[in-house]
């Protein structure tokens, strides 16, 4: 008896041990509202709601808690958002585009078997405090602080100087702080800002994904923790992209030699393969015509990957007659296998 209460105590500890618990406290004006649990894959997306992200939806209850949990989340970190919706019901389309300004959220970093809570903060403001049993959680928020007062520095004076001055240090300041982290999704959150076409901080991530190997060392670290991820490969496709346009724009000169010479290239190149391509037709009509009429049709089995059997059941033949047939391909082409009959009359 003892021996099955142990056991049923350590299932009990281990299905514990693998679920998720989100959990806050609103304000009690927000009984009854719904508030949403969203998958942030894509870190594009991840400024502002989008209905596709939400994987979740529960109430504030009478005394403003609410809570998520469950065990379907991935087992890695990931980033994830909550929000409040204060929009009226019929304005869905508000989400849709991004204009609903009444949603308290908040994005943080949880895997399946974290335990976090959103306490109320001392100005009684929700969604403002995380206390989790992931250390990287609190980062993004922490992020938010930076930016404010990356913001105010950049406000301060509108100067071109004050403005290659600003980048040059937020630029560093953010990626420095993002890989000490140890967690690249922040680092993701925080090229998501910097690289934004929308910011003035653009021209300067041009410029700087150039000449800094922080870009590249991220995609490494991605690489390592993430090797499968949709967002690992977003970003890679994303810094070949930025790479060649930087490269491209940091010409001096527009030089038209360079298109030029690239069209030829391809040019060459296309004509190039078109007299390969009409050569290795030639090649195959020739091994055709040498062929008796019957060797022809097996040969067109053979391309429909038909094995000796069924091409003596679709040609009314014997098996040892196909098997006859096809050595004096061989013989014939000058190969050995199946494959290399495709390699000659297939391309």
């Amino acid at each position: 008896m003892k021996k099955w209460m142990f056991l049923l105590v350590c299932l009990s500890f281990w299905s514990i041990q693998g679920q998720y618990r989100f959990s806050g406290q609103m304000a009690q004006e927000n009984a009854g509202k719904s508030i949403y649990l969203s998958l942030v894959e894509d870190y594009r997306k991840s400024s502002r709601i989008y209905l596709d992200q939400i994987i979740r939806k529960t109430e504030v209850d009478s005394t403003g808690v609410f809570y998520f949990e469950g065990n379907n989340l991935p087992t890695e970190n990931r980033i994830y958002r909550i929000h409040l919706d204060n929009c009226e019901e019929d304005k869905e389309s508000a989400h849709f585009l991004g204009q609903c300004q009444n949603s308290p959220n908040v994005l943080f970093i949880a895997k399946n078997t974290d335990s976090i809570q959103f306490p109320t903060s001392f100005e009684n403001q929700a969604l403002c405090t995380i206390e989790s049993t992931n250390p990287k959680s609190k980062l993004i928020l922490e992020i938010e602080g930076f930016k404010e007062e990356m913001i105010f520095d950049f406000t301060e004076f509108r100067s071109d100087t004050n403005l290659a001055l600003n980048s040059k240090n937020w630029f560093a300041k953010l990626q420095e702080y993002g890989e000490n982290g140890e967690e690249p999704l922040v680092e993701l959150y925080i090229f998501d800002f910097l690289s934004d076409k929308k910011n003035e901080t653009y021209g300067f991530y041009l410029e700087d994904i150039i000449q800094n190997p922080y870009y590249d060392e991220l995609l490494y670290r991605l690489q390592n923790s993430y090797p499968v991820a949709s967002f690992t490969q977003q970003y890679e496709a994303e810094l070949i992209a930025d790479k060649q346009l930087a490269s491209f724009g940091n010409s001096s000169v527009f030089q038209w030699q360079w298109i030029l010479l690239l069209l030829l290239a391809v040019s060459l190149g296309f004509n190039i393969f078109l007299l390969l391509r009409n050569r290795k037709r030639k090649q195959s009509a020739e091994f055709l015509h040498k062929l008796t009429p019957q060797e022809q049709k097996i040969v067109d089995q053979i391309k429909e990957g038909k094995s000796n059997k069924e091409i003596a059941a679709t040609l009314f033949v014997s098996h040892s007659t196909v098997k006859t047939h096809i050595n004096n391909l061989y013989k014939k082409l000058n190969v050995s296998s199946r494959e290399d009959i495709l390699a000659l009359l297939e391309k």
